[in-house]
């Protein structure tokens, strides 16, 4: 086992090629509770083996207004686009009585990439986020979540497939072997380094 644990939502967003490899790879589902149940599981097989992960790599596709579609991103920024507690007084994004602030931050790691702030929440978005964000997912923030309670080192890259407009569902699915090829490119030359 590596100490890397490389999760995906999808097995469309991999096409295969890390599996092509000998390259273990968790996918998550889609959405924040799939990816937060499935990791969990994961850590706690990991760790009864005497196994446990130092490093979550995720890898997604993604949307965004502000990054070119095909652009490789590294998100070092996390909010949540779906927790609206706003009638109690809070800001948009903030969860009641959380112990972590509303914003996730992990040291960039891949400084070849651009950096973004991803708001993961449990849509596809088409349109512009409640809080301010650069790429939209389903899962990121989520996993950057329990990285952080968990004292494991994350790390995210997204594919921009889509400019997160009304045409977003059929430019993700066009972009996914591009997408496929980027993440693994991407993993090969982290861990050669």
């Amino acid at each position: 086992m590596s100490k890397y644990l490389v999760a995906i939502a999808m097995k469309d967003e991999a096409q295969g090629l890390f599996e092509k490899s000998g390259i273990d790879v968790l996918y998550t589902g889609l959405g924040k509770v799939n990816a937060s149940y499935r990791l969990m599981k994961e850590i706690a097989r990991r760790t009864e083996r005497g196994e446990s992960p130092t490093h979550v790599l995720n890898f997604g596709t993604a949307g965004s207004s502000k990054f070119e579609t095909h652009a490789l991103i590294e998100c070092i920024h996390f909010v949540q686009r779906d927790m609206n507690v706003t009638a109690l007084g809070l800001d948009h994004g903030v969860t009641p009585f959380d112990v972590l602030p509303k914003t996730l931050s992990v040291a960039p790691k891949f400084t070849w990439l651009r950096t973004g702030i991803c708001g993961t929440g449990d849509s596809f978005e088409t349109g512009v986020p409640p809080v301010a964000c650069d790429i939209v997912d389903m899962e990121a923030y989520a996993l950057a979540k329990i990285c952080a309670h968990e004292g494991i080192a994350f790390s995210c890259v997204k594919y921009i497939t889509d400019g997160s407009d009304h045409n977003a569902h059929n430019d993700w699915q066009a972009n996914l072997p591009k997408a496929a090829a980027a993440f693994f490119e991407t993993y090969r030359r982290f861990v050669d380094t």
